[in-house]
């Protein structure tokens, strides 16, 4: 395809003959690609002011101001910031009437002769949707899956190039302009796994759902919510960290999910397995464990497809507890697993039940692998991944069934052992009197219907949410008195 022909051209070109649109280019790291395409297509005098790249770090921090880190979100804000300001400064009194100003800026890390693969950049935009009007801004995160150095700064190249476009044309619908960024790019190309969007044009823009609509796009595979219920970028806020994660619906979080977790915590963190040693005695590190209650996309869509306001319900009462909250299309343990390990987290727990261990050995669902099932354990349990498994019930005679005693198809029999053995997959204490199996959707149920003891099963926090806002009632299908259901 030749450069004209290029949709990517083509989008430069319509903003360089836009006489209203007029701004600056600031790019660390990956070249000046972004700039590169204006300049190519022709009339960048129309809309280029400034193009640099103030690549020595002792230049960077004489304009930005001294940065820990010069691939980071606070470093490619201080750029929008510093150069949007002198572009207004310089040029608002000779053309501010006329011309909608933006300042684009990225920084990257893209791969070097010297090797490492953590190669990621942070792009933002600052810009005004009509002349004299006040900024907005548009900064997202993005992981290079390119192979070299030259295709990464061509997709990045692509990547900017959309972002502005689509600022300029696609400002008013949100997840328009976030479909758009990767168009003419390759989702194999680039993973964007966090963004943010402010000002007054997207004063009605939820950045929790706009997080939430990078997974459902298929732009990243999971989205990390803090204690705050903001987005999180996973690979900073988890790396070499040791992380303790339990999936499920959580609609609501109950008691028991809280109660399994704290369990599993006393397991995880006693179990001292590559710590250091004095004599023969292990040091357990002191590190704190990062506690994430996973939700699956599919645990998502329980009405056929994924509800925002259901969604939003969900993490606000995971933030009422202090918990962080990760959302992805993962699916199998072994893909959470890799996913976590390509985020550099230093050990990893994971938190279920003995049905879904069950599950686990259920060989149907390795079909796709060449090495079925144990490929599928291979790859779950080697990023130092160990399993906690809380007990159940037999819903026939009512016998306690732990991993210890779950019995799996015969020719498995010996796989589950081994994991037992070796520590891979651990037994959760809990005595048969204390033994709990109720599950949120008993408790959803019971608050759809008016039944008060579902207070007895959440935290006091939670119930005290779902009171004031009337979550998972307002859409429950109960017959109205007289009724038959």
């Amino acid at each position: 395809m030749s450069d004209a022909a290029d949709p990517i051209a083509q989008r430069a070109l319509a903003i360089n003959i836009d006489r209203q649109i007029y701004g600056t280019f600031a790019e660390i790291g990956a070249g000046q690609e972004v700039a590169r395409w204006f300049f190519s297509v022709g009339g960048a005098a129309g809309t280029v002011a400034k193009s640099m790249s103030a690549y020595d770090m002792k230049v960077s921090d004489a304009i930005y101001g001294k940065a820990p880190r010069y691939v980071s979100r606070e470093r490619v804000e201080e750029m929008l910031e510093h150069e949007f300001s002198l572009l207004r400064e310089r040029l608002e009194e000779s053309r501010g009437s006329s011309t909608r100003f933006f300042a684009f800026a990225n920084t990257a890390a893209a791969k070097a002769h010297s090797g490492g693969n953590d190669w990621h950049a942070w792009m933002g935009i600052r810009f005004q949707e009509k002349p004299g009007s006040a900024p907005n801004d548009v900064i997202l995160h993005v992981r290079m899956l390119d192979p070299s150095n030259a295709r990464q700064q061509d997709a990045l190249g692509r990547l900017g190039v959309n972002l502005i476009h689509a600022c300029v044309h696609h400002w008013r619908n949100p997840h328009q302009l976030l479909e758009s960024l990767l168009d003419d790019v390759g989702r194999e190309r680039l993973e964007i796994d966090w963004v943010v969007m402010r000002g007054p044009v997207f004063a009605g823009v939820d950045n929790r759902l706009l997080a939430l609509h990078l997974v459902r796009i298929g732009f990243t595979h999971a989205v990390l919510f803090g204690t705050d219920g903001q987005p999180l970028l996973a690979s900073e806020a988890i790396r070499r960290r040791r992380v303790l994660l339990e999936r499920g619906r959580f609609c609501p979080v109950t008691r028991l999910n809280l109660e399994m977790l704290a369990a599993a915590s006393v397991l995880f963190a006693g179990d001292a397995e590559g710590a250091p040693t004095e004599g023969d005695q292990p040091v357990v590190e002191v590190m704190e464990i990062m506690e994430i209650m996973e939700i699956t996309m599919n645990n998502l869509r329980d009405t056929g497809k994924v509800d925002d306001a259901d969604f939003l319900a969900r993490v606000d009462l995971l933030s009422a507890i202090r918990k962080l909250v990760l959302v992805s299309d993962l699916g199998p343990f072994h893909r959470l697993a890799d996913y976590l390990a390509k985020r550099n987290v230093e050990r990893t727990g994971i938190v279920l039940g003995v049905p879904l261990l069950r599950e686990l050995f259920n060989e149907s669902h390795y079909r796709d692998l060449g090495g079925g099932i144990l490929e599928a354990f291979g790859r779950l349990f080697t990023h130092a991944v160990r399993l906690y498994v809380y007990p159940t019930r037999d819903p026939i005679d009512g016998r306690k069934i732990t991993a210890d005693t779950l019995k799996v198809a015969p020719h498995l029999s010996h796989l589950l052992q081994h994991l037992l053995a070796n520590g891979l997959v651990q037994s959760i204490p809990c005595e048969d009197g204390d033994l709990r199996t109720y599950s949120s959707e008993e408790v959803r149920s019971r608050i759809c219907s008016g039944d008060p003891s579902w207070k007895d099963l959440v935290d006091p926090a939670v119930a005290k949410i779902i009171e004031a806002t009337g979550y998972f009632g307002a859409r429950c299908d109960v017959p109205a008195p007289g009724r038959r259901g």
